[in-house]
């Protein structure tokens, strides 16, 4: 990263696809607030009209939101049934998950079948891959991040999100120097700091205001889950969807960042490198 240029800030919303009122509020925060980028679930229930309205809005950076948990898979169900229920979903068992991808080979080759679908379902929108990030930060997990990496060169990745919050807890740092070393190796960009785990699903225009009041030198990525009413999912309850988009709106938000950031345009942008 150029450490000549600072206080660069992304602000992302993740979960693109899982919901018309998911990109519904994404289209708004593009066109009314900060919002720059996007992560797209590809075989979320609404990623075709995603799809469509990013096509609407060329300005937004799309990138993948890679899906291994609490979420629809992309091959059917026979071609991965280690992976996925009868119905073809992701369970939400992350450790356990985590242990089966790491320890058994048969495992590995299907989570491997299912992230290479993912790339190429996201390949055939014709959009431009900006960035990867999987959901609930499971790349952080070194089976998936080594598959991602691997793959992801086919499909002209370039950038990661690297969910390392200032404050992490001790035992998430070795993981994240970890995953600093692989992007590092594979040549792969990512963001010097996020902010959206502490205040996952209550990003709402205090926090976002009081993140913004000094954020740390470098690239700095901001993430939310906005959408136009709650209560999308029973394992999203408790999120505030509309207050989110109700932040990305907000004037005093974007007062806040016109006056001391540059808001990049995703991990494409020239400004963020």
């Amino acid at each position: 990263m150029n450490e000549a240029v600072r206080q660069r800030l992304i602000v992302t919303a993740d979960d693109y696809g899982l919901h018309e009122a998911v990109n519904e509020a994404v289209e708004r925060g593009y066109r009314e607030g900060v919002l720059r980028a996007a992560s797209l679930m590809v075989a979320a229930p609404a990623a075709e009209d995603a799809i469509a309205r990013a096509r609407r809005l060329p300005g937004l950076a799309i990138g993948l939101h890679l899906v291994l948990a609490d979420g629809k898979a992309t091959l059917p169900p026979e071609h991965i049934p280690d992976l996925v229920d009868a119905q073809g979903w992701f369970d939400s068992d992350m450790v356990r998950n985590g242990f089966r991808f790491f320890f058994l080979p048969r495992v590995q080759r299907q989570l491997a079948a299912e992230i290479r679908a993912q790339f190429e379902a996201f390949s055939a929108t014709g959009l431009v891959l900006d960035h990867v990030n999987a959901h609930k930060h499971f790349h952080l997990h070194p089976t998936i991040l080594s598959l991602l990496l691997g793959i992801g060169r086919d499909f002209g990745l370039r950038a990661v999100r690297l969910p390392a919050e200032p404050d992490t807890g001790p035992w998430l740092r070795p993981w994240l120097a970890l995953m600093r070393k692989r992007l590092d190796r594979a040549g792969v960009t990512y963001n010097d700091h996020v902010f959206g785990l502490r205040h996952s699903g209550n990003m709402n225009e205090t926090v976002l205001l009081d993140i913004l009041q000094q954020l740390p030198e470098g690239l700095s990525e901001l993430y939310l889950h906005p959408a136009t009413h709650d209560e999308l999912m029973p394992s999203m309850a408790g999120y505030r969807h509309v207050d989110e988009l109700a932040a990305l709106l907000s004037p005093c938000v974007r007062s806040a960042i016109t006056e001391r950031y540059q808001l990049c345009h995703g991990f494409g942008d020239p400004a963020a490198t």
